[in-house]
């Protein structure tokens, strides 16, 4: 959770450079350009060839999204095609961004987001715009009310697990370190239940790290990811090494979120000092690094990816 907007208890300190959220998807590039311009019906298309591929739909809509221009390009499309499902989802969206940076109240986007939904009851993208909003804004019951409704329609939802198991992370934080946490718990139970060439196996990883965020911003772990031995445990290691072999049996080079995934599993690797297996997953990134969770906790993540990438490849 593109990676998520930074949820409560995230710090919001802007990066020095900015990766791009669209990933490798040099579709969505070249479409997001096209908008700019007020070519939306480059959108139109993009979002008909994308159809019910739900992943790849709420990524290119979330990152559409969060162009600032997107609301009024939208808001033309929706004069030409008033009933288009594929608009409203993507104004909806759009709304959420504007609320969740403060331009806007989020009424009116809580608003367009279930005008979207009864457009098309189906699909899960207004109900995770709606998470989105709620994760940031919203009460602890809104989101697992929400993530209810968008696993309701895609029992798999890669960007819906992870807002998941990051609001999941910061329950009880303050305590401390657990090892029997429910973030783990959900993590396990999503891995288990997918298919098993589903990237939530990943999701233990990512619980690991996003609960590594929530104790250090409590102040309960080190403020060096790779010094503070949050990775160190036995526990730690089998669920790295799980996620690992995962990977290198099952790859999932086609799904539109597989370089989240990867920069959660170098992050996790670099931690462990496991520079061999960091080396594989960092020549695969390229330049495709993410902000989470390069930036836990506090850190600027163009940094520490670099840092990071540079030890494990021996060009420190």
């Amino acid at each position: 959770m593109p990676p998520p907007p930074p949820p409560l208890g995230r710090g919001r300190k802007r990066a020095a450079h900015a990766f791009d959220a669209a990933l490798d998807d040099a579709e969505l590039v070249t479409v997001r350009s096209a908008l700019a311009q007020g070519r939306w019906q480059a959108v139109r298309s993009l979002l008909a060839r994308t159809g019910d591929d739900w992943d790849r739909r709420a990524h290119r809509v979330t990152v559409l999204a969060r162009e600032a221009h997107t609301a009024a390009w939208v808001r033309d499309w929706l004069l030409a095609e008033p009933e288009s499902a594929d608009a409203s989802v993507l104004l909806g969206a759009a709304l959420v961004e504007r609320a969740l940076h403060g331009r806007q109240k989020p009424d009116p986007a809580r608003e367009a987001c279930r005008a979207a939904a009864a457009l098309a009851p189906a699909d899960p993208t207004p109900w995770l715009a709606l998470l989105l909003l709620e994760r940031s804004l919203g009460a602890e019951e809104d989101v697992v009310r929400l993530f209810d409704e968008v696993r309701l329609r895609h029992p798999d939802h890669h960007h819906a697990h992870h807002l998941m198991v990051a609001a999941l992370a910061e329950r009880h934080a303050a305590a401390g370190p657990d090892p029997l946490h429910e973030v783990y718990d959900f993590a396990n139970w999503a891995a288990e239940q997918a298919p098993a060439d589903s990237p939530l196996a990943i999701l233990p990883v990512v619980a690991h790290a996003e609960r590594y965020r929530a104790l250090a911003a409590a102040g309960r772990a080190g403020a060096d990811p790779a010094g503070c031995g949050h990775w160190a445990g036995r526990r730690a290691r089998q669920v790295m090494k799980t996620a690992f072999d995962w990977w290198l049996e099952w790859g999932q080079e086609g799904h539109p979120r597989r370089m989240v995934d990867l920069n959660y599993l170098a992050h996790a690797k670099h931690c462990e000092g496991r520079a061999a297996e960091a080396a594989a997953l960092f020549l695969r990134i390229g330049d495709h690094a993410t902000e989470h969770p390069w930036s836990y906790p506090e850190r600027d993540p163009y940094t520490a990816f670099r840092t990071a990438r540079a030890t494990a490849l021996g060009t420190a």
